[in-house]
């Protein structure tokens, strides 16, 4: 097996539950810190499958089941790592006032009362995001025609979940890991060669592409920027309150701007 086939497996066994050949365990731990590379096309085979279960559903039933239902599919394919990673930041800066508390209530597995608000609150946002650009919005093609096809929701999962992964990757490559001694995957957040974040620029860059052909050059601003932007606010934040990151910082960021992401799409539809 090629090393850069087997960085991809270790990313999509690492941060999913996809099955993958049983060679890449053994060297799983060397591996990790070049394999974020891969995270987002990571991103893209869990925005492809999401998108096909949406499509069947959407068919089967309708546009509010087949949103359920694609988000669903979401979670089961990356075991809700990072929903997991938002609800444990919202207990741990909800709750905790210094660097050793936030540490220690994001540390602990059981779920506080801003996990809980938190994760209701950005998945219903999610649901209505995702609800009102799949089943209404209709988006501008160069032509000046309008559609709303299989391709399209395609492309816009796959940008959602590719580049709001590669909005995580910025943070580890920005700022240092809060508590590297503690962590059991510290490879996970080794900000490796600086190539890792170019390979990663370029998987997220692809799908865009796509996307500023089948809208326009705005969606490229509309969508980039504010990602960056809470991604640059995300870090500044967690530098302030702990003097860095931690892995569930970074699923925190990927939910954020994945939501951000999504509207900026619902702006796009409206003044384009």
């Amino acid at each position: 097996m090629g090393r850069e086939l087997k960085l991809f497996f270790v990313a999509l066994s690492f941060y999913t539950r996809m099955p993958v050949p049983a060679a890449v365990h053994r060297d799983n731990a060397a591996n990790l810190p070049d394999s974020i590379r891969y995270l987002p096309v990571v991103g893209w085979v869990v925005g492809i499958i999401s998108a096909a279960v949406y499509g069947a559903a959407n068919y089967l039933f309708d546009a509010s089941v087949a949103v359920v239902l694609s988000m669903m599919t979401g979670l089961l394919i990356t075991g809700a790592f990072h929903e997991d990673g938002f609800a444990d930041v919202c207990d741990g800066f909800g709750g905790g006032w210094t660097k050793e508390r936030i540490l220690e209530i994001m540390k602990d597995s059981r779920l506080g009362t801003y996990g809980v608000c938190g994760m209701i609150l950005i998945l219903g946002l999610k649901f209505t995001a995702l609800h009102l650009l799949l089943s209404e919005a209709r988006f501008p093609v160069s032509k000046g025609y309008f559609y709303h096809d299989v391709f399209m929701v395609f492309l816009l999962l796959i940008v959602a979940h590719s580049l709001s992964r590669f909005a995580a990757i910025t943070i580890v490559f920005n700022y240092n890991y809060a508590r590297i001694a503690e962590s059991k995957a510290s490879g996970a957040v080794e900000k490796g060669q600086l190539k890792n974040l170019l390979f990663a620029g370029i998987f997220t860059v692809l799908p865009l592409a796509g996307l500023m052909v089948a809208t326009s050059l705005l969606a490229f601003g509309l969508i980039v920027v504010p990602v960056l932007l809470a991604a640059w606010a995300a870090g500044r934040y967690f530098k302030k309150w702990i003097g860095g990151y931690t892995g569930d910082c970074l699923g925190a960021v990927q939910q954020i701007t994945e939501v951000i992401i999504y509207l900026s799409y619902i702006l796009i539809w409206k003044f384009t």
